[in-house]
């Protein structure tokens, strides 16, 4: 007998383009972009977002990359307004003009959020390795005067922790509705940094602190989103709700993932919307249902009572870390890996390195090595290449 089809998702993570203008050293997407030449075409994404609609989807991110790179992006926005589809553009803010906003806006764009490195324009820049905070400033200018909801995110990490309340002052100056804190995980590029991006315990202390105490200032005023790091608490996160549970990714050329970051999972084997509609990805696809539920689960998530909640932490975090992307999360404290993120976070720290930055052409990077992880048997996880 087949298993009951899974609860459809409620949110289509549209990545358009992996073209960027910004260089961040946390940045998630793959190692391997997807070239400009592999993107969906116009029509593909039009076809998407009808499946998605059909499907039950209700809510779309426009990301990339740099979506406003699309030259029909609009054409884009109308076919998501079309499918009945609540739009939002994730955006660094760069090319962001009044003209273009106006043609999105007319085609539907439904909210804006904006991406900021720091509060302080030349870390901004050095964040973003390149000119980049007078742009996003004057975007955010043109989104409140189009009447559109604004959002912030930060990406939070070792060089702006220390700045929280200078970024939450910001984000009230340029009058945004809601401000994400979303402290770095370590996948795609980011993984390479994190030497440099890692913070300090005290550092995340401090700006949980500062984050409670202004979320009870701004109260009823701007919605304060703090999105706990990965590391440091012992206690693994539900990655997007779960695997396959109530979200999917179409990356620019395609392929559909669970999550952002299942790209990196090396014998996924993902579908792709080329090859298979919305609806058979989610429901039969071998990837989408690979770590769906607690089935799979072996170790100490196979009996623990919190496996309905984290379901096992995140898979991409177990294979960036051991290997093997169906071993206990490390980032949980009952795992048999713990102790690898403890010597991440435990650690002698020295002074960071630099970034290496992600620019268009750069040779490619090796990750880090990653710790070998011995399980309850004795047995050694492979080290992933």
């Amino acid at each position: 007998m087949r298993s009951p089809a899974p609860a459809r998702p409620w949110a289509l993570l549209a990545e358009l383009t992996h073209a960027c203008p910004l260089h961040c050293p946390y940045c998630s997407n793959p190692l391997e972009l997807a070239r400009k030449s592999r993107e969906l075409s116009t029509e593909q994404w039009t076809d998407v977002l009808r499946q998605a609609g059909e499907f039950g989807i209700v809510h779309t991110h426009l990301s990339g990359g740099e979506p406003l790179l699309r030259d029909d992006l609009e054409t884009i926005v109308a076919a998501a307004e079309s499918a009945r589809l609540y739009t939002q553009l994730v955006t660094s803010g760069t090319g962001l003009d009044e003209a273009r906003l106006t043609a999105l806006t007319g085609a539907g764009l439904r909210s804006v959020q904006l991406s900021v490195q720091h509060a302080e324009s030349g870390a901004n820049d050095r964040i973003a390795g390149r000119p980049s905070f007078a742009a996003k400033e004057r975007a955010a200018a043109l989104v409140r005067a189009a009447g559109l909801p604004l959002g912030l995110n930060v990406v939070l990490h070792r060089d702006n922790l220390d700045a929280v309340d200078a970024l939450i002052d910001l984000g009230v100056a340029w009058g945004v509705d809601r401000i994400e804190l979303a402290n770095t995980q370590f996948y795609g590029w980011g993984l390479l940094n994190r030497a440099a991006l890692l913070p300090t315990r005290d550092q995340l202390d401090r700006a949980g602190e500062t984050v409670a105490r202004r979320r009870a200032e701004l109260a009823g005023a701007v919605d304060l989103v703090w999105v706990v790091p990965d590391y440091f608490d012992g206690v693994a996160k539900p990655c997007m709700g779960g695997w396959g549970a109530v979200s999917l990714t179409v990356a620019p050329d395609g392929t559909a993932l669970p999550c952002p970051a299942a790209a990196s999972l090396p014998d996924l084997d993902p579908p792709n919307v080329r090859d298979h509609s919305l609806a058979w990805i989610w429901e039969r696809s071998p990837a989408f249902g690979r770590y769906r539920g607690t089935d799979w689960m072996t170790g100490p998530c196979g009996s623990c009572p919190r496996r309905e909640e984290d379901f096992g932490g995140c898979r991409c975090q177990a294979f960036a870390l051991t290997g093997d992307a169906a071993r206990t999360d490390p980032a949980c404290a009952l795992s048999p890996d713990h102790a690898l993120v403890r010597e991440l976070t435990d650690g002698g720290r020295t002074e960071p390195p630099p970034y290496v930055y992600r620019r268009p052409g750069a040779a490619p990077v090796p990750a880090p090595a990653r710790t070998t992880a011995t399980d309850t048997a004795g047995r050694t996880a492979p080290n992933a290449r």
